[in-house]
């Protein structure tokens, strides 16, 4: 599974952000992964999924982050 693990960056407020996101083995219809464990800056951000159309996640986390995190898997997939 390691293999599919990739790595993120991206700035909010002057602040870089840098970590990885690990895929769950679970897919969706369309073939995406159901959920992802991310890092961010050395520290666990917490399990991002995609409902409907807005990223949500586990944790109590800034919207904007989420967001943008979203973006950047996202970006990965080229969605």
């Amino acid at each position: 599974m390691e293999k599919n693990i990739f790595d993120i960056s991206f700035q909010l407020d002057d602040k870089t952000y840098s970590g990885w996101v690990n895929p769950s083995g679970e897919l969706n219809h369309p073939g995406m992964p159901t959920s992802f464990h991310v890092v961010l800056n050395k520290a666990s951000f917490g399990f991002l999924s995609l409902e409907g159309c807005k990223w949500v996640i586990n944790e109590e986390r800034p919207a904007e982050l989420v967001k943008l995190v979203g973006q950047a898997i996202e970006k990965y997939y080229g969605l």
